[in-house]
């Protein structure tokens, strides 16, 4: 289905009286809590996404596998998840503060086209890294923030009627004293904000940790509006906000991010929505942590970002990110380098055949066990993926357990993880085209050798193969090769 399709898409789903309990850490009051969702067997999940003003590098990602590890949970506990994920395609400016470059005209003046062309080859690459990672978008709406430029006004003119808002010569903003609770997520008191936040040399801006609803147009801005406040655009934070509100309600379920984004957007989220509405916005605020090299936040501002299709070019099957991912609790720290995924790519292959071993005994017929019921445990405590992860391997390799139980493992394994596990995918055998000129020589001298039965000189050659960079398999049509990742 079209992604853009997905906007209006209805599901006539029904949805089950009973699901079975999950607990979920809430950023909110900072401690593990049970999910209870405001309607029965149905969950709703907004997901903040990608400013599509360039690629999004594995760091960004691993906010997205998070996030479609909770839905899969909730999906396979008997939920109807509704999800929504926005396309940032105006608004954001470079860092959290009011002032700085628009993204999307950075991106624009890079390539030398317009913010438009810029977000669509972007958001195009962004979906297809979520294809390859194989995040369920099934029940995933992707809205953009240029289709909701009237909700996003609407809603700045009801923050200003009900006396949040006033304006200045350079747009619209919210006064966050105006909001008690203002910094409730993450503990935060108003005079700790302001003590760290990056003051704008703005006239007549009556707090630091007022923000931006609207601004008022500059000369030279390509992206512009007409507004009741003028000709302009929206502030990065009113969007999410805007469709949230749109799309789901005025009260959600669970929010979704990064751990750098709790601070100031979503605690701007929660003031502008629950300002205008008067009612709870979001009631589980869950956030993963930074994905790290070298011991330094991935950020394309330092330059220490890698991008899935790195990783694919290295011959790494893209499911071995998200297995690496998955070795680790969302809310801890996780440090990337190619030997750790190399090793998840080795434990994701090792896991593959396994599966199709416990296939071709169980008949792919499966049972219950406690071995499942553990592993649902964890995964219903707070996505406790590395201990799900090791019950898989403990068990799999126990003669405790029978195919059809192992094999009922993996379906529940599958359903959460999303790594293929009953169905692993088949690795690309390579023609003779595709080879070099030098391993073309090889495979040749090594059929020589198999022929005359000089099966030492066979296997000689079999591990120079190997070496440069070949996985190679004899089959009953000759040898299969295959290419190791790098």
């Amino acid at each position: 289905m079209n992604w853009l399709a997905r906007i209006f898409k209805k599901s006539t789903d029904t949805t089950p009286a009973r699901v079975p309990q999950i607990f979920f850490t809430n950023t909110l009051s900072g401690t593990k809590e049970v999910f209870v969702s405001l309607k029965p067997g149905m969950a709703l999940l907004y997901s903040c996404g990608p400013t599509v003003y360039s690629k999004v590098h594995i760091g960004n990602l691993r906010a997205y596998i998070f996030s479609d590890t909770i839905a899969r949970t909730l999906s396979a506990a008997g939920y109807r998840v509704r999800r929504v994920m926005n396309i940032t395609d105006v608004g954001h400016l470079v860092g959290d503060a009011d002032g700085g470059e628009d993204k999307m005209a950075v991106g624009a003046a890079r390539e030398h086209t317009t913010p438009e062309s810029i977000a669509e080859r972007y958001t195009k690459l962004f979906i297809g890294d979520l294809g390859d990672l194989n995040v369920d978008t099934d029940d995933i709406t992707f809205p953009r923030a240029t289709d909701y430029i009237k909700e996003q006004i609407a809603l700045a003119k009801t923050l200003e009627e009900k006396g949040f808002a006033y304006q200045l010569a350079d747009g619209l903003y919210f006064d966050t004293h105006k909001f008690p609770n203002y910094g409730k997520l993450g503990g935060l008191s108003q005079a700790n904000l302001e003590a760290g936040a990056r003051v704008e040399l703005v006239r007549g801006k009556r707090n630091p940790t007022d923000f931006v609803l609207w601004r008022a147009a500059k000369p030279h801005d390509l992206q512009q509006w007409d507004s009741p406040w003028g000709r302009g655009n929206p502030g990065w934070h009113i969007e999410c906000s805007a469709m949230s509100r749109a799309l789901l309600g005025q009260e959600i379920d669970i929010h979704t991010g990064g751990e750098d984004l709790a601070q100031i957007h979503h605690n701007n989220e929660i003031a502008q929505s629950e300002a205008a509405s008067n009612r709870t916005f979001v009631r589980y605020w869950m956030h993963n942590a930074f994905l790290t090299m070298n011991g330094e936040k991935a950020s394309k501002s330092l330059g220490n970002v890698v991008y899935l299709s790195d990783i694919i070019e290295k011959g790494f099957n893209p499911l071995s990110l998200r297995y690496f991912f998955l070795q680790a609790h969302y809310r801890t720290p996780l440090s990337f380098s190619w030997d750790a995924l190399a090793g998840a790519a080795s434990a994701l292959e090792r896991l593959w055949k396994l599966s199709e071993e416990i296939a071709d005994e169980s008949g792919r017929a499966s049972a219950p066990s406690e071995a499942r019921d553990r592993f649902l445990a964890l995964m219903r405590d707070d996505l406790s993926t590395p201990q799900a992860l090791g019950t898989i391997w403990e068990s799999l390799k126990s003669e405790e357990y029978t195919p059809a139980e192992k094999w009922g493992l993996l379906e529940a394994a599958d359903a959460h993880f999303g790594l293929l596990l009953v169905n692993p995918p088949t690795p690309k055998a390579l023609t003779e085209k595709d080879l070099p000129e030098a391993i073309r020589k090889m495979l040749a001298e090594r059929i020589a050798a198999r022929t005359s039965r000089n099966f030492k000189e066979a296997d000689r050659i079999r591990t120079d193969i190997e070496a440069a960079g070949y996985c190679i398999e004899d089959g009953p049509g000759g040898a299969i090769l295959t290419k190791t990742p790098l």
